[in-house]
């Protein structure tokens, strides 16, 4: 099959499955803002950073057992194949009940670490907690499409968005009948979570498919090198995530110091709708990465490359029109968020939300070309790049307002993945 028509093949329900995971974090903002008020919507926020490095741990396991079941399967190794995918889910779901049991015990002492002050550390703390308890499922619901989607992508979407709809359901139920506030928010996500979960672990042992769990090797030593493999391979994807984690604290420490809780509600509008553009993003990395896997497998490099290439083209046109979307209604996206126009936090938003767009064409090149790198086995120059487009945000979010305000707050993470994208084409040219 022609790669262009093999990546739309798999693009699509890619795309609707991780929009629709991203939509969980978007239809909890819109109920939480709307149904509880703006106090609430920046106490999320401050939680956010937490769900980000849930959700990396699943893309490190995820992406990286995916890459290596991909590799075996290019080389006709199916049960070394199979046994990649089942260590992956062992592993994930052993690390994430540890990190689900230490947040649910201090939740407190986390949301102050990430910045809360006031009353907002109460509000932050009740979400944290009741969120926590479902980290496990958090975790293996980005993991686990990786795995489905090698033999039946259409189904991992279906799960995705069942997961969706059950957690918008949930929302409108605990937050507007049973008026359950915060508690009600992160229970349905919960719930939501769960379900998805428990469909695509349905599916990867039916016995029928080809990918699926195996009777897991347990010798240390079969271990100690997948893991050491599927880290490797993931762990460009982890931070990634963790990158997005650290410009959210910082964001909030900024907006925070700057214009108060109003502050930080108005950047939650952002940070609420960046993971749709996140997803987007990395919808197109993932349709790409078995083609580009498999074909690096098979020392098809031209396929790789010409992949690579529609991804990126893929990516600019997406940002350039979700740009144009978010300049000409950025009133009417906040509002979706916060009703009340006349409030600080909505014209706060209103004010920023095109100046962030400017960020959105060079964070899709960013991330797509580090994905490839991934999928290629070029993880240090991954792991560096991705360092670097975390590291920058940060530094221009405390130098930026010295020179241009509040806009240059606004301005920072652009500024951050503009640099990066310079030195990706920069590298390129070397290569």
């Amino acid at each position: 099959m022609s790669v262009s028509k093999l990546f739309t093949k798999q693009l699509f329900p890619t795309l609707l499955g991780m929009v629709s995971s991203a939509l969980f974090t978007v239809v909890d903002g819109i109920f939480v803002g709307r149904g509880i008020g703006s106090d609430a919507i920046a106490a999320v926020n401050i939680a956010a950073p937490i769900f980000m490095i849930a959700a990396g741990l699943g893309l490190m396991f995820g992406m990286g057992g995916g890459i290596l079941a991909s590799i075996n399967l290019s080389r006709g190794k199916l049960v070394v194949a199979n046994i990649n995918v089942t260590q992956s889910i062992v592993m994930l779901t052993i690390v994430s009940i540890i990190m689900g049991i230490l947040l649910t015990v201090f939740p407190e002492t986390v949301v102050t670490l990430l910045g809360a002050e006031g009353h907002l550390t109460e509000l932050s703390a009740e979400y944290l907690f009741w969120f926590s308890i479902s980290i496990p499922s958090t975790v293996l619901l980005v993991a686990l499409p990786f795995f489905v989607r090698l033999t039946n992508p259409n189904f991992a979407m279906w799960a995705m968005l069942a997961a969706t709809v059950v957690n918008i359901l949930l929302d409108y139920i605990f937050i507007f009948i049973f008026e359950w506030g915060l508690f009600g928010a992160a229970i349905a996500t919960d719930l939501g979570e769960l379900v998805g979960t428990l469909l695509l672990l349905g599916y990867l042992l039916r016995p029928s498919v080809s990918v699926r769990f195996a009777k897991l090797k347990m010798s240390i030593k079969s271990i100690r090198l997948t893991l050491r493999n599927m880290l490797k391979l993931g762990v460009s994807s982890c931070l990634s995530e963790i990158t997005i984690a650290v410009m959210a604290i910082a964001g909030n420490y900024v907006f925070m110091s700057h214009l108060g809780t109003d502050g930080v509600a108005a950047y939650s509008i952002v940070c609420y709708l960046f993971p749709i553009i996140f997803m987007v993003f990395n919808a197109m990395v993932q349709s790409a990465q078995p083609i580009v896997s498999y074909n690096y497998g098979c020392g098809q490099l031209l396929r790789s490359n010409k992949a690579l290439r529609l991804c990126i083209i893929s990516a600019v046109v997406f940002a350039l029109l979700i740009s144009g979307v978010f300049v000409c209604f950025s009133g009417d996206i906040v509002s979706l968020f916060l009703p009340d126009r006349t409030s600080h936090a909505w014209q706060y938003a209103v004010a920023g939300l095109p100046l962030f767009a400017v960020d959105y064409i060079f964070f899709g090149i960013n991330v797509i070309t580090i994905g490839y790198y991934t999928s290629i086995e070029r993880i240090n120059l991954a792991m560096r790049l991705t360092l670097l487009r975390g590291i920058l945000p940060v530094l221009f979010f405390f130098v930026l307002p010295a020179w241009l305000g509040v806009t240059g707050i606004w301005l920072a993470v652009a500024a951050g993945d503009i640099t990066t994208t310079i030195l990706i084409v920069l590298c390129r040219k070397k290569v």
